[in-house]
């Protein structure tokens, strides 16, 4: 039975037994081969008609081999070449930290030393959340939550729990509540709109004698309106009666309750106004939640919009057990028509990569705690709309919004196959599994 030997000479010669071998193993190379028997084993060895090149030598002395002629500095050398990769890496990290702390050191502060007051539109789960967030920077600063329901309202200003949405969380001493939208509005510093898209306008025609047209709006509200097809960028201020009502958008991959829990989240502000954004971003930023800014209001707010539609797609696939490859297709595809659709609008391409783009989709796509995703699950599945809806106490965005992606895409020119058969299927127009093989059997083109 023949015997394989590793592991370098050394390691032949005591595994073998017999010292005599070492005569054979570094006897020249112009030796000839030799066939040495141990007993009942033959150890065949062969030397190589030429020296072994340096490359062959590193290859070897990486998998244990000893050979006499490799240089004595090879393996240190490449030592010091992983050493010099660690220690690269570690000054990169090193610098990156510098730059971290001296950029927070000369980060103005003063924005939250000098508000006093936060009001928030809405009293629903992600609004509790910010209301929350803002409340826990600064123990003086009043945040008054404008609620519609009055037993919402009793049990935050009397147990400081918003039990409809959060009956395990406490929120802070100094988050309130009120159904007076004058009491809500008065000397606040800023305002966040947390208010469903679609109930918007008139929601804000009805408060606009208590606003102040200097007053900051902070919209969080993702979506479209139905008939009009406006974003909230356009909403607020119309509503309000005030083109130059200060407005920022704020979007992003994040979910109440793991910001109400205070796990680490990313979002995006985005105005047109740089220094506004700059003032918002020092507002709400925390140890807990980064906060970006950018100039694309329209791609922050299309995003925000469209990426709803594409997760009760995601949802349909997902309740019908169509496969991983399908959802990775449907939600690439998805991907694409958000990008045609808002770029026509005037969005940058990189805005829709960003956090607001490509973070929110993934967020809302494949995570269940997804609203529009478990309609979209639950219609795969089977169920109606209407039972569906009814059974749910939160609003569902993309459910409105699917109804305002036919018209953008006319008005823009731009096919969207994929949240167009979403349109259709929450109209009661196509079954999911028609719409499926329909959307398989479209042309075969080139992917752009």
């Amino acid at each position: 039975m023949p015997l394989l030997v590793g592991g370098g000479a050394m390691a032949a010669a005591v595994l073998v037994g017999d010292p005599s071998l070492f005569n054979v193993l570094f006897s020249p190379p112009s030796m000839p081969r030799r066939s040495l028997s141990l007993g009942s084993k033959n150890l065949m060895l062969h030397q190589p008609p030429k020296p072994i090149s340096p490359r062959l030598i590193l290859c070897r002395s990486a998998a244990g081999a000893l050979d006499p002629a490799a240089p004595e500095k090879e393996i240190p050398r490449a030592r010091e070449g992983g050493r010099d990769q660690r220690k690269a890496v570690r000054i990169a990290w090193e610098k990156l930290v510098r730059w971290s702390r001296s950029w927070r050191s000369k980060a103005k502060t003063d924005v939250v030393e000098r508000t006093k007051k936060v009001v928030v539109l809405g009293g629903g789960s992600f609004g509790t959340a910010m209301a929350a967030h803002i409340a826990g920077k600064k123990a003086e600063m009043e945040v008054l939550m404008l609620v519609r329901d009055e037993d919402v309202c009793r049990g935050i200003n009397e147990t400081h729990f918003n039990r409809k949405y959060f009956p395990n969380h406490m929120l802070p001493e100094n988050v309130f509540a009120t159904t007076n939208a004058r009491d809500a509005l008065l000397g606040a510093d800023f305002c966040l709109h947390v208010v469903p898209v679609q109930c918007s306008s008139s929601f804000l025609e009805g408060i606009s004698q208590h606003v102040d047209p200097k007053l900051p709006f902070i919209s969080l509200s993702k979506g479209l309106e139905l008939n009009t097809l406006r974003t909230m960028s356009q909403i607020i201020p119309q509503a309000l009666r005030n083109p130059r009502q200060p407005f920022v958008v704020l979007s992003g991959p994040s979910f109440a309750v793991e910001l109400m829990r205070k796990l680490p989240t990313a979002m995006v502000v985005a105005s047109k106004d740089k220094n506004l954004a700059g003032t918002v971003q020092q507002l709400l930023a925390s140890p807990h939640l980064r906060i970006s800014s950018s100039s694309d209001v329209i791609g922050v707010e299309i995003a925000g919009a469209l990426k709803n539609v594409l997760a009760i797609a995601a949802g349909i696939v997902e309740g019908m057990n169509l496969g991983n490859n399908c959802m990775a297709a449907l939600v690439a595809q998805g991907c694409s028509e958000i990008r045609w659709l808002a770029t026509k609008m005037g969005a940058k391409a990189t805005t829709l990569t960003g956090l607001s783009g490509s973070g929110d989709i993934m967020l809302t796509c494949f995570v269940n705690l997804s609203r529009n995703r478990t309609v979209g699950l639950r219609l795969g599945s089977g169920e109606s709309l209407d039972n569906i809806i009814s059974s749910m106490n939160q609003v569902a965005e993309g459910v409105s919004t699917a109804g305002a992606v036919i018209a953008l895409a006319e008005k823009y020119n731009v096919k969207m196959p994929v949240l167009t058969a979403v349109a259709r299927i929450i109209d009661n127009e196509l079954t999911p599994k028609t719409a499926v093989l329909e959307l398989m059997g479209l042309p075969q083109v080139e992917e752009v």
